[in-house]
């Protein structure tokens, strides 16, 4: 077998891909290699035709000498709209070693200009129907066709949602198709394989369509509505082997009729009556009890603005069974799925004709063990079902969700409720799972599920806030906090391509941004929610390398800071306007959701911030004039927040943590100011008891903020803090996702609130990323996308974690980094994917030591280059596996000599002395020299000398302790 392979091919980031409307596309590959070390020297990427010939490519690359293997974009001759094309590659390492060809991937294009369409948009004729009500409506169309049929393909789309069927099969397991963008300047359509459903003769198409997010949507008792009258547009275009192509589309001669779902909505749920089904209304021969009525062509409705699906498509991509039933002190009949979720019940009942079953969802038990909904505000999150009465039935909703672990059931047949006629299935964006974080303590490991969890149940489509209550909006403040978790995660390049493109879409004429996006709210360009312009284009391109995405997002990045820049009388200070501030920060004043720190010293942080970023995207397009102006406008933004916002003493004017967080981790601070203002974010963090104050736009950054500038212990136990406030106490109460309050359950079981308080909202499920980066060590080199030079950097130094592990599927294949503690032993492993390097920084390491402990020495194959540092060891290394085993100085001395237990008996220059005198004896055996005469008791004088194992210093720190 070749050593070297290809592998994973992907095009737009997806396998195989249906439908894409992209004229020049991209393709990406990864590379397998036995050879550590392994670098890709150049490549050949092979195009073919709708004949698949590769004798006779379509676009043959030849041989490119380059190590690019993601994002390569197509420069062959125009693509043809609906065609399908095979490509295949083959690579060249740095030693000249070269690969097979990979095996074949496809893609295929869908309409790559608008006046390819031909279909009206059709809606339920007004006359006999409701066309305003919440119900779902029917369309069918009946055909022929011959016998000969080489390929079908539908595009299809709704303004509302819809399914399709073909010949009494539903065409797809997408759900809420065709997903929400901002309908108006951009509405998607899908494409279908449909082949193995036609039959020749005679046939049927039928759609179901509802309201979904096109009616309804907002909070607050808003309504909004982007149209008056839902409306379904279709083509089916069937090709036969002799070349010939017959194409049937949404038009005048379909009929339309009201369906058994009379009731949908996204916030308040379905009412599906069984008896209303119309049993083969999507067959051919379909005879209806009731005469059908026609439709009206909406000629108001426009092509324009159709693009080919961005987003991966909504699926159920779970299911649960629930794990108890109980009736609770109320008498209600409830079910209890054993998690926070986000989807739809599945039911099977075997009921009389007429038996109404209503299935309410909720997310907690209140303190006496109801079921508990004041946190929904008005959305009902009901599902109904009256029975046929033919017999076992089954039903799930269509076109709603829910947020939910518990539901509560009245009017089942029976005395109690069989668990077994009950699913949970789970429904969201069907993402690649990319991200994977264990560590030695269970509860951070069930805290990382719980934001995995938070992201499922967030991610419908679009990144919203909540998925419960009359909300489930995407608020932008949310997303770009959660943005670079979210996309270590699960690969969200499609994702967030869709809804950037809805943000510049909604972006208002001056620059500024909606809270929310798509913008069915009203209301824009609070710091922080609207620096989702620039951060988020920015996060997606560090993750996945899409130089096209900044370049089209640019200028709505560019109106965004320029937006700010004309704000108030200093172009430099951002110090007008409402802002969110630091959301739901534990410092603010009573009643108010707003945190202590100054609107202003947040909005300036955040302007500089944006700035840089803009700055740095310039230089990366080769925008040379752009990147000098926004260079010099960061360094005077800069400059007017040290002037405004930092003493002459160096201290930050505001005493929160939000404001030295964002101080240090915006690089507000020179380096003679920023070891000052470390030390006091570190003492406000003590001096709490190690609790944080936080709101939404401090807590992202504040562990990184401690362990960036020495103070990772800290950062640890804060993590590990399991009294309110903190991550560890909604794990402690039971929590399976992320809350939107730190104790929106209290410690006596009552509520924060019925106001706003989400059991679901996963804004402070952005510590993942730190967890990953920080404590596993796994990190990407910023000057390099895409993880292709990926930095290692365990922060181990704390007792209370014994070892941690992480991997992230990148573009370029899996990356794995982990450490673990044996007594005085540690072991750092990893894994480099081909085509990347690696840095690793082995804190509290020399080379020396690497050779003497069993694992990887400095110069084993695959390491590039080594040498001892401060920090430690610091290696290069290549692909390959890894595996290294020493002694760690800084371990020991973060976790002995600067425990605050003997630092409150030690003044500061004692405990220097005592890390400086005992660093270089910690490899003389199995015993450690520690300062004082008598351990227990004198721990200052230099010269008498004890000799204790780790155990009796352990033993040492807990008498000191009492």
């Amino acid at each position: 077998m070749n050593r070297l392979k290809v592998v994973s091919l992907t095009c737009e980031y997806r396998t195989n891909p249906l439908g894409l409307d992209i004229a020049q596309p991209r393709f990406s590959w990864q590379l397998l290699s036995e050879e550590r070390g392994t670098l890709q020297k150049g490549y050949q990427l092979v195009v073919a035709g709708a004949d698949s010939n590769f004798e006779a490519p379509l676009w043959d690359t030849g041989f490119v000498d380059t190590d690019q293997s993601i994002q390569i974009t197509y420069a062959g001759p125009a693509l043809q709209s609906r065609t399908r094309y095979s490509y295949r590659v083959k690579v060249q390492d740095q030693s000249g070693a070269q690969s097979d060809w990979s095996d074949t991937a496809t893609f295929e294009t869908a309409f790559l200009t608008a006046g390819e369409w031909q279909a009206d948009w059709i809606a339920p004729r007004t006359a006999g129907l409701d066309v305003q009500s919440e119900a779902a409506f029917l369309l069918r169309k009946g055909f022929e066709t011959r016998d000969d049929i080489a390929s079908a393909r539908i595009y299809a789309t709704a303004a509302g949602v819809y399914e399709l069927y073909l010949n009494g099969q539903q065409v797809s397991e997408d759900l809420l198709a065709p997903g929400w963008t901002s309908y108006n300047h951009r509405h998607q359509y899908q494409t279908y394989d449909v082949t193995a459903l036609l039959q020749s003769g005679s046939n049927a198409l039928g759609i179901l369509l509802g309201q979904g997010w096109y009616h309804g949507m907002g909070f607050e008792n808003r309504n909004y509505a982007y149209g008056e009258r839902r409306a379904a547009l279709l083509q089916l275009h069937v090709e036969y082997k002799d070349g010939a192509e017959s194409v049937i589309l949404t038009d005048d001669s379909w009929q339309s009729s009201p369906s058994a779902i009379v009731y949908s909505t996204v916030y308040h749920g379905e009412t599906y009556d069984a008896r209303l089904e119309q049993t083969g209304w999507d067959q051919a021969g379909f005879v209806a009890d009731k005469p059908w009525n026609g439709v009206d062509v909406c000629e108001e409705k426009t092509k324009t603005q159709l693009v080919a699906q961005e987003n991966n498509p909504t699926r159920v991509t779970e299911t649960i069974r629930p794990i108890a039933y109980f009736v609770t002190p109320a008498g209600d009949h409830v079910l209890d799925m054993g998690q926070n979720m986000v989807g739809r019940i599945r039911m099977t009942v075997d009921a009389p004709a007429g038996t109404r079953i209503v299935v309410r969802h909720a997310e907690v038990l209140d303190k006496d063990g109801n079921i508990y909904f004041g946190n929904l505000r008005p959305a009902k999150q009901t599902m109904e079902y009256i029975a046929k009465g033919e017999g076992t039935e089954c039903y799930a909703p269509h076109f709603t969700f829910m947020g939910f672990r518990y539901i509560r059931v009245e009017g089942y047949p029976g005395d109690r409720l069989p668990i077994e006629a009950f699913v949970g299935e789970v429904v969201h964006t069907d993402m690649e799972p990319t991200g994977q974080f264990e560590c030695s303590d269970e509860r951070v490991n069930k805290l990382q599920s719980n934001i995995k969890w938070g992201q499922r149940g967030n991610f419908v489509d679009v990144p919203t806030d909540c998925p419960q209550r009359d909300e489930r909006l995407g608020w932008t403040g949310d997303a770009q906090v959660f943005i670079s978790t979210a996309l270590y995660n699960f690969q969200g390049g499609p994702f967030f391509t869709k809804w950037v493109r809805d943000l510049a879409a909604d972006q208002l004429p001056h620059g500024g941004v909606p809270f929310v996006i798509p913008d069915v709210v009203g209301g824009s360009s609070s710091a922080a929610w609207g620096d989702a312009a620039v951060i988020c284009p920015w996060t997606v391109y560090q993750y996945y390398g899409d130089k096209r995405l900044l370049a089209e997002q640019y200028g709505s990045m560019q109106a965004w800071v320029e937006y700010i820049r004309g704000q108030g009388d200093d172009e430099f200070l951002w110090n007008t306007g409402f802002h969110f501030g630091d959301w739901l920060g534990l410092d603010a004043k009573e009643d108010s959701y707003i945190g202590a720190t100054p609107t202003a010293l947040i909005g300036t942080a955040y302007y500089a911030y944006s700035t840089r970023l803009l700055r740095d995207t310039a230089r990366i397009l080769g925008k040379t004039e752009d990147a000098a102006k926004y260079d010099e406008l960061q360094r005077n933004v800069v400059k007017a927040f040290r002037e405004e916002f930092i003493t002459a003493t160096g201290r930050i004017a505001a005493p929160t943590q939000t404001a030295h967080v964002l101080a240090l981790i915006f690089d507000l601070v020179d380096d003679r100011v920023r070891t000052r203002v470390a030390a006091d974010l570190n003492d406000l963090i003590v001096e709490n008891n190690y609790h944080l104050t936080t709101g939404f736009v401090g807590t992202p950054y504040l562990c990184f903020a401690l362990s960036n500038n020495g103070y990772h212990d800290t950062a640890v136990r804060i993590l590990l803090q399991e009294s309110y406030p903190g991550w560890l106490y909604s794990v402690s109460q039971g929590a399976t996702t992320i809350w939107e309050h730190w104790d929106s359950l209290k410690p006596d079981g009552s509520f924060w609130s019925d106001d706003m308080n989400s059991f679901n909202h996963y804004s402070y499920g952005a510590i993942g990323d730190w967890m990953y980066r920080k404590v596993a060590g796994l990190d990407m080199d910023s000057s390099t996308p895409a993880f292709k030079k990926i930095h290692i950097e365990p922060l181990f130094g704390t007792r209370k974690l014994t070892y941690a592990r992480t991997s992230h599927l990148s573009m370029y294949g899996r990356i794995e980094a982990g450490w673990k503690i044996e007594g005085d032993r540690f072991e750092v492993s990893l894994t480099i994917p081909a085509n990347t390097t690696a840095e690793v920084v082995l804190r509290g390491a020399t080379l020396d030591q690497l050779a003497k402990h069993g694992g990887d020495s400095a110069d084993a194959a695959g390491i590039a280059a080594a040498k001892d540092t401060e920090r430690g060891a610091v290696l290069t290394v290549g692909s390959g596996t890894y595996c290294f085993i020493y002694l760690n100085a800084d371990m020991f001395r973060t976790s002995y000599t600067e425990d605050t237990k003997v630092k409150e008996l030690m003044s500061d220059e004692a405990a220097a002395a005592v890390v400086r005198r005992l660093a270089p004896q910690l490899f003389d055996g199995p015993v450690l020299t520690f300062m004082g005469s008598s351990p227990l008791k004198q721990l200052t004088t230099e010269n008498s000398m004890a000799r204790i194992t780790r155990e009796e210093i352990d033993a040492i720190l807990e008498e000191l302790a009492k």
